[in-house]
């Protein structure tokens, strides 16, 4: 006579709980998949679970207390009832393993996919900031179904798995639980499909929306606008639109990061003698002093005429190198002008530098 309270090692006015507990812990420590190959296990494990199928059923252990063993508990009970089901057991006990071992898919909500859009701007814009109207084409929830996919809403429990989300399989001892193929699980079936969506819960359509570009953006910066991406599944919420900044070649200047960079020619004269010239900036105008003897590569600085800081406060600056252009063509007058020059001061020039090199190549002669 076996004893089922012993094999689950509970006492006899042990609760449904306790008994559930009790079976858990020995299934998980005999289960066969634990212990493959160890026959011994495998008996323990049918022994348990022979226990269990008596004691979890009031009917059935009201009957074996009674009795004092499996004799009068009728021709229903024993293994053949057992195995049939043995599915239900087990998923009961370990459903919170096995996720969906029994029990339908949960249509949970799922957010929808992000999206990415790369956006072109110029240099002023990506220093004063602007705001552009983009067009991105995304799945978006039919209006007509409101994402369910079914015409007017009609959707039935499905009559393969009766709304359960699964089928069973016998396999010898055990009972075999498997995704319904007809519902993919979900325990439901569409009869019509919606007209607008031919069931798929989603239309693709093109969106404009505003996208406002802050002051002081660079190549590569992503601007996040929540909720314009891919429409959600079972009411989920759209996903996010992430747009990649790409400020384009400016012309004129040239930016390192906060600051820009720009070349002005000046002429002979005016880098001899000094001058004030005017000098572009990013947003207007702005006058520089040449000092005299200013050299060609000279660079002057203007604070506060770079890109703003993104999210902060300042700005960079500009960068102003001046060049002397060298004329290409010269009126006879001026030609004769810069010859005049040339015999003025050339000859207290040639003199002041040969003078250098002859100290330099002396000392190094004398060594």
């Amino acid at each position: 006579m076996k004893d089922y309270y012993q094999i689950l090692g509970v006492d006899r006015n042990a609760t449904e709980d306790e008994i559930k507990k009790a079976y858990r812990r020995l299934a998980l420590k005999y289960h066969p998949d634990r212990n493959p190959g160890d026959k011994g296990c495998e008996e323990k494990f049918k022994e348990i679970n022979e226990a269990y199928a008596c004691l979890n059923d009031p009917q059935k252990r009201a009957n074996y207390d009674a009795f004092g063993s499996t004799e009068g508990l009728g021709p229903d009970f024993g293994f053949g009832d057992f195995a049939t089901n043995f599915g239900d057991i087990f998923g009961d006990i370990f459903g919170d393993f096995f996720g969906t071992f029994t029990g339908k898919r949960r249509l949970r909500p799922q957010k929808g996919a992000d999206l990415r859009y790369d956006l072109d701007i110029d240099l002023k814009e990506a220093v004063s900031g602007t705001e552009k109207i983009i067009e991105i084409p995304r799945w978006e929830t039919c209006h007509i179904c409101s994402g369910t996919g079914a015409k007017e809403g009609k959707i039935i429990t499905c009559p393969t798995c009766r709304g359960s989300g699964h089928t069973r399989l016998q396999q010898g001892f055990f009972t075999i639980s498997r995704t319904c193929t007809r519902c993919t699980g979900t325990g439901r079936i569409i009869t019509e499909q919606c007209t607008g969506c031919k069931g798929e819960g989603k239309l693709r359509k093109k969106k404009s929306i505003s996208i406002k570009v802050p002051p002081g953006v660079d190549t590569g910066v992503r601007l996040k606008i929540s909720g314009e991406g891919e429409a959600g599944i079972y009411g989920g919420p759209y996903g996010d639109l992430y747009v990649v900044v790409n400020v384009l070649p400016h012309p004129f200047f040239k930016r390192k990061g906060n600051d820009l960079m720009c070349e002005i020619p000046i002429s002979f004269i005016q880098a001899a003698l000094g001058a004030e010239i005017e000098v572009p900036t990013i947003d207007g105008k702005a006058f520089i002093k040449i000092p005299p003897g200013t050299p060609s590569g000279r660079v002057f600085h203007l604070k506060g005429k770079g890109v703003p800081k993104l999210g902060g406060y300042g700005k960079g600056e500009q960068f102003v190198t001046v060049y002397i252009d060298v004329p290409k063509k010269l009126t006879p007058r001026q030609r004769e002008l810069l010859e005049e020059f040339a015999r003025i001061s050339g000859e207290e020039t040639s003199k002041g530098f040969m003078d250098k090199i002859k100290d330099i190549f002396g000392k190094e002669q004398a060594k």
